[in-house]
Parts: C-alpha cells; sequence; structure tokens
C-alpha cells in the first residue's frame, strides 16, 4: 500500500493540474467567443435620435440594446438645417467622423453635416459656392471630415453638457443644433461609439 500511495499522490496531482489547464483553456475559449460576439455587436450597432421621444437609442440591426432619454435638441428644434446659427438639429443619416475629448460639452462625437446631398441642394439654391460644394462632396467621397465654416453650418454632433447650464439641459432644447446628454450619459454612450458609427436623426 505503501509503495503505490505516491503514485496515487503524483497521478492525482496530474489530473487536478490537468483540469485546471482545461479549465483555463475554457476560459480562454469563452473570453475569445465574447470578444468576438463584442466586436461583431460593435461593427454593427448605430444610433437612432428621436425628436418624438426625446431619445438617443443604441440599435443593433432594428433592436435598441441601450437607450437613453431626456435628451436635448436645437433650440429651434429638428428639421432641415438650411444655414449657420439657425439653432436647427439636422434630420438625416450622419456618421460618427471625429472625437473632441477635450471639449467644454466634456465630450464631442463630430458628424459628417453637411452631406453631400444637402451640399446639392444647396449649391443648386445659391446658398453656397461651388468650392464649397466640390469640397462637401469630396469629404462624403473620403469619408473625411466636410467643411465646417460653409454658410451651411458646422460642428454638429452629440456631446455633454460640460460648461453649460445643467438645470436648463432638463428643461428645454438649448443647444445650437447638436444633440446634447448629461456628462453621465454621455460617458456611458462613448463605451459603445465607434468610427464611421451611422446615426440617424429624425
Amino acid at each position: 500500500m505503501r509503495t503505490t500511495t505516491p503514485v496515487l499522490l503524483i497521478g492525482a496531482i496530474a489530473w487536478l493540474l490537468l483540469g485546471c489547464q482545461v479549465a483555463d483553456n475554457t476560459k480562454q475559449a469563452v473570453n475569445s467567443v465574447s470578444r468576438h460576439i463584442a466586436s461583431q455587436t460593435h461593427s454593427r450597432s448605430w444610433l437612432l435620435v428621436d425628436q418624438r421621444t426625446d431619445t438617443l437609442s443604441v440599435m443593433v440591426g432594428v433592436k435598441p440594446l441601450k437607450v437613453f432619454d431626456n435628451v436635448a435638441f436645437g433650440r429651434n428644434g429638428v428639421g432641415h438645417k438650411r444655414k449657420e446659427g439657425d439653432g436647427i438639429t439636422p434630420l438625416g443619416t450622419y456618421h460618427i467622423r471625429w472625437v473632441n475629448p477635450n471639449s467644454r460639452f466634456k465630450l464631442f462625437f463630430g458628424l459628417d453635416y453637411p452631406t453631400a446631398q444637402q451640399a446639392r441642394q444647396a449649391f443648386a439654391q445659391g446658398r453656397i459656392s461651388r468650392a464649397d460644394y466640390q469640397a462637401i462632396v469630396h469629404a462624403d467621397q473620403t469619408h473625411g471630415i466636410p467643411p465646417q465654416k460653409t454658410p451651411l453650418g458646422g460642428e454638429i454632433g452629440i456631446h455633454g453638457v460640460g460648461h453649460a447650464n445643467g438645470r436648463a439641459h432638463l428643461e428645454k432644447d438649448w443647444t445650437q443644433g447638436c444633440i446634447a446628454l448629461t456628462d453621465q450619459q454621455i460617458d456611458e454612450l462613448a463605451n459603445y461609439i465607434h468610427m464611421g458609427m451611422k446615426v440617424v436623426i429624425r
């Protein structure tokens, strides 16, 4: 009996070590799958901004993954933005093209407004120059940032409250044309944002 005890002990230790290795391998496999699923979800996600419900939803396909409420819009509401300084949040489909982590509104996720379609209409109506029109179209074709200082306005994005009036945020639409969330909400939204992410404002 005594001569077999070390053998049994060694076997038990080996079995435990093998069990740990299998557990580690299983854990690594699960983590790998989880990262893959998260990556796939991340790449398929988009933002839906709805003026009717004052919400911003992180969508995956047609299903909301996360909904932020009490969203604020431009001081003159949501509509067809025509010029700089009109206080209107533009309707349409856009994409996240840049991030300003040091914005006075805490975080700023910039959209590719104005789009080529908006520039085309404005040029046809004589509201922008040919040079502005061509620059905006080029940015659209190259997935870049369109000129932000044309008569159509710019610097439209999603941001927090930052140095603005937090109480006013809860009471009325107050931005110059952007979409505003609370600072806590914008920090949470940052976890879902990726460059090129589609943003639909309706």
